[in-house]
């Protein structure tokens, strides 16, 4: 069932569960998942790029995956792709959608490789932002900023508008773009979120299946990202067959945030194409 909510709406997906979503504009659908970390949300990521992509003539949905946003978050669930990707497909089988091009950041960048290996029928074009799901866990674990993360989540210092800044700042190479309005969004989210959304999360290693990737694939990465190493865009680029890969100097994990602009219009080239 879909209800109506004031900054958006919502979708029951059964077992007491529901997705918080933005939908908004008309034409192909572009469904955009944001990345994780605490007090992440749809709105969060993309509120700079929506209305580029409805001005373009695109239908935009943007979700809150499980555990994030305004959506459910049950505390003693496994975080796996099965079911954050689970929850996606159910959404947008509500919305009737049955074609759409799929555009995820970091975490929501593995979900899209996901949701695109399993249901290609449903994905007709990709667009990645540093997508995790491309190294081992202990590689992620040595990165500075889901170092920094992990300690802001379990470190005992707790959830305050300055710990918040000092994480999200690393997300960006200028961390003057991170506003304060985006600082205490993201901390109103985060105090609804269960710590075992994070340790109950599991996102494997996809590259060896990114052969299987038959749709265009356009990736967007930071040459000065701290939470997904830069190689993995060599990994796409090398392994997926219909694959263009971007890497931008002087920029962080957020390219839609950093280089707003640059992204909005090549991906909505690469989608008219």
């Amino acid at each position: 069932m879909v209800s109506a909510a004031p900054q958006g709406s919502f979708v029951e997906i059964g077992d007491g569960l529901s997705i918080h979503y933005h939908d908004v504009g008309e034409g192909f659908p572009v469904v955009f998942n944001h990345g994780s970390g605490p007090g992440a949300s749809g709105i969060s990521n993309f509120k700079r790029n929506m209305a580029a992509f409805v001005e373009a003539g695109f239908r935009v949905i943007v979700p809150d995956t499980l555990g994030f946003g305004r959506s459910s978050k049950p505390a003693d669930a496994m975080y796996t792709l099965d079911f954050m990707v689970g929850g996606l497909s159910k959404l947008l089988a509500a919305l009737g959608v049955e074609q759409c091009a799929v555009v995820g950041n970091s975490m929501g960048g593995a979900m899209s490789i996901h949701l695109a290996l399993e249901r290609p029928e449903l994905v007709k074009k990709l667009v990645l932002m540093a997508p995790g799901g491309l190294e081992s866990r202990e590689v992620y674990m040595q990165m500075q900023g889901i170092r920094a993360m992990i300690k802001l989540l379990y470190g005992g210092g707790g959830l305050t508008r300055e710990t918040m800044r000092s994480l999200f700042e690393l997300q960006l190479y200028d961390p003057s773009l991170i506003s304060d309005e985006t600082i205490d969004e993201r901390l109103e989210v985060a105090l609804t979120q269960p710590p075992t959304i994070t340790s109950n999360m599991r996102i494997p290693d996809l590259s060896g299946r990114l052969g299987e990737l038959s749709m265009p694939v356009f990736t967007f990465w930071g040459a000065d990202d701290k939470f997904c190493p830069v190689s993995g865009a060599a990994t796409i680029a090398r392994e997926v067959a219909d694959a263009r890969v971007l890497t931008i100097s002087r920029c962080g994990h957020w390219v839609m945030v950093e280089r707003e602009a640059l992204f909005n219009r090549m991906t909505i080239d690469f989608l008219n194409e």
